[in-house]
C-alpha cells in the first residue's frame, strides 16, 4: 500500500510544440490541442476518483493554464496553486525558436537527440543577441522569484535542471508530500523528466530514453521514505499514449520528405 502518491505530468501542447520549434522559457499558450489534451487529463482524473489538496506549476503559461484547465474539469477550482521558475522547462540556450527538424537535418539526429535527452550536456548559452533574449530576461515574473536575474540560467543541461529544482523539491514540495496532500505537479517535459530520474533513480545513460507525451497524467506511489513502490504509471489509453511518446520522440528526426 502506498503511503504516499503524486500526480505529475508535462503541459498540454503549446504552440511551438505544434510548430516542433525549442520552446524552452518563452512564454507560450496551449494550442488548441493542448486545451483540449488538459481537459480531457481533468477528465480522466476525475474519472478515476482523484482529489487535489495542492497543485506546483511553473511560472510559464502554458504549465499554469495546464492546470487551470484540469482542476476545472475536476471541479476543484479552489485548489491553491503554486508557482516556481524552478519547475520550469529547461533552457535551451541558443536552441531557443529553432525547428528540431530543421535541427536534425543540419546537425544530425543523434546530436539533436543528445541535445534534447543527454544527462549532462548544455546546448550553447543564449547571448544578448538572440532575438528572444530582452523577452525572457526583462519579464516581470522572474523580478519576484528567489534568485536575481542576472543569476538565472543562460542554457542548461538536464543535470542542471535537477540541480535548481532539487530544493524546490525538498523544500517546498516534499514537506506538503509528507503532511498528507494529494499533490498536482503540472511541469514540463525536462523537469518532469529531472524529478522522475531523482525519485525513481534513474541512471544517466537509460534518462535519455525516458520521453513523456503532452498532457498524460503520470502516477508515482511513495512509501515512507519516497521511495517508489514501482515504475511510474502512464494513466489513461495505454496504446494512444505510446503512439503520443512516438510522436514527441519523432520531432528531433529529419522528415521523411527531407531524408
Amino acid at each position: 500500500m502506498a503511503k504516499y502518491r503524486l500526480v505529475l505530468l508535462r503541459h498540454g501542447e503549446g504552440a511551438w510544440t505544434k510548430e516542433n520549434r525549442f520552446c524552452s522559457w518563452v512564454d507560450q499558450k496551449l494550442s488548441s490541442d493542448g486545451i483540449k489534451e488538459a481537459q480531457n487529463c481533468g477528465k480522466h482524473l476525475k474519472a478515476l476518483g482523484f482529489e487535489f489538496d495542492l497543485v506546483f506549476t511553473s511560472v510559464l503559461s502554458r504549465s499554469i493554464q495546464t492546470a487551470w484547465l484540469i482542476l476545472e474539469e475536476m471541479g476543484q477550482e479552489w485548489v491553491p496553486i503554486q508557482s516556481s521558475w524552478r519547475l520550469n522547462e529547461r533552457h535551451y540556450g541558443a536552441l531557443i525558436g529553432l525547428n528540431r527538424a530543421e535541427m536534425a537535418l543540419n546537425h544530425g539526429e543523434e546530436q539533436v537527440k543528445i541535445w534534447r535527452r543527454s544527462y549532462d550536456v548544455t546546448p550553447p548559452p543564449i547571448s544578448e543577441s538572440h532575438p528572444y533574449y530582452a523577452e525572457i530576461y526583462n519579464d516581470r515574473r522572474y523580478k519576484c522569484g528567489d534568485v536575481s536575474q542576472e543569476n538565472l540560467p543562460k542554457a542548461e543541461s538536464l543535470k542542471d535542471v535537477l540541480d535548481r529544482l532539487l530544493p524546490y523539491w525538498n523544500e517546498k514540495i516534499v514537506p506538503e508530500l509528507k503532511s498528507g496532500k494529494m499533490i498536482l505537479i503540472s511541469a514540463h517535459g525536462n523537469s518532469s523528466r529531472a524529478l522522475l530520474k531523482h525519485v525513481e533513480g534513474i541512471s544517466d545513460e537509460d534518462i535519455i530514453n525516458v520521453t513523456l507525451p503532452t498532457g498524460v497524467p503520470i502516477l508515482l506511489e511513495l512509501d515512507e521514505n519516497l521511495h517508489p513502490l514501482g515504475p511510474h504509471q502512464f494513466l489513461g489509453d495505454q496504446e494512444a499514449i505510446q503512439a503520443a511518446i512516438k510522436k514527441v520522440e519523432d520531432q528531433g528526426k529529419v522528415k521523411s520528405a527531407e531524408k
